[in-house]
């Protein structure tokens, strides 16, 4: 089963810049990762006036662009589908990170900064580190912010390696 692990926090906590330090590091140390982020706004991605746009305003539910190095796969929805849906239709990948998903129980590291003028989330029985400017709960790892490879090693030692050990025995 492929690790899932949600990098939680208000908005402008730095998540993203946070995430995509953390998918750097995993990378050049050899992880292939998905990353699934939780738009609560909606969102549109499809170019207007190009075919897949074309297609989509002509009714199709689902339409997909594939190239040698790219596969896009849209699908309009009448409802978000949840997390777990999602990630049941990621393969081929060591580690399954959400951007957002709070409520979700699934593993998560909060991200947090003072400077952003919101309160952390508060303490959770899924919560596993907290990368921030200030330590945040007594009993919970703490990273911060420049200690992104010691984060990377973290997560390495407590879910990659435990999963490859288990892929390589099956």
């Amino acid at each position: 089963m492929i690790p899932v692990i949600s990098f939680v926090g208000y908005s402008n906590s730095g998540k993203t810049t946070v995430l995509t330090q953390v998918v750097r590091e995993l990378k050049s140390r050899g992880y292939r990762i998905a990353v699934i982020k939780h738009d609560a706004h909606g969102f549109d991605i499809d170019v207007p006036g190009k075919d897949t746009a074309k297609h989509a305003e002509a009714g199709a539910d689902i339409v997909c662009i594939s190239s040698a190095n790219k596969l896009a796969y849209i699908e309009a929805r009448q409802a978000e589908i949840p997390l777990d849906e999602v990630i049941h239709r990621i393969q081929d990948v060591d580690v399954i990170f959400t951007e957002g998903y709070k409520r979700e129980n699934k593993p998560k590291v909060e991200v947090f900064r003072l400077a952003a003028g919101q309160p952390p989330l508060g303490p959770s029985p899924d919560l596993l580190a907290t990368i921030s400017d200030t330590p945040l709960y007594p009993d919970v790892r703490h990273f911060c912010p420049e200690q992104i490879s010691l984060l990377a090693d973290f997560l390495e030692v407590s879910f990659l390696q435990v999963n490859k050990d288990m892929s390589d025995n099956e």
